[in-house]
């Protein structure tokens, strides 16, 4: 959790001023809906992204 933090303020929150709260709010989730998440690789999931990885898991069946 501390590296995501790390990379969103490197990477995001340094290089912008925000005038609102809401407007940090609406940036922190574009960060993580549209570049964090889908593309951002993740060394806990053998280096591929969260949404590959949901993507593999919905395509797996569940045995009884």
């Amino acid at each position: 959790m501390e590296s995501f933090f790390s990379t969103l303020k490197i990477e995001r929150a340094h290089r912008k001023r925000y005038k609102t709260r809401d407007e940090v709010r609406a940036d922190v989730f574009d960060y993580i809906e549209r570049f964090y998440n889908p593309k951002r690789r993740h060394s806990t999931l053998n280096g591929i992204s969260p949404v590959e990885f949901e993507k593999r898991y919905a395509g797996l069946t569940v045995c009884p």
